[in-house]
């Protein structure tokens, strides 16, 4: 994958994240490298899927 980059000015007022991936990256600002690992050393049999726990809104 080729990614080209023009860096321009940036500002951010605010974030509002309403949910949350397994796998997730929030980048705001600059980054040389980014390198995402995962572990998981759980057995698949053991993993219990389901119902999803529902994000409360912020009030």
């Amino acid at each position: 994958m080729n990614l080209q980059v023009i860096n321009r000015e940036l500002l951010v007022g605010s974030i509002d994240i309403a949910g949350v991936a397994s796998s997730s990256l929030v980048l705001i600002g600059d980054a040389d490298i980014i390198q995402l690992t995962s572990a998981f050393d759980t057995p698949p049999e053991s993993l219990i899927v389901g119902p999803f726990v529902p994000l409360t809104p912020k009030g």
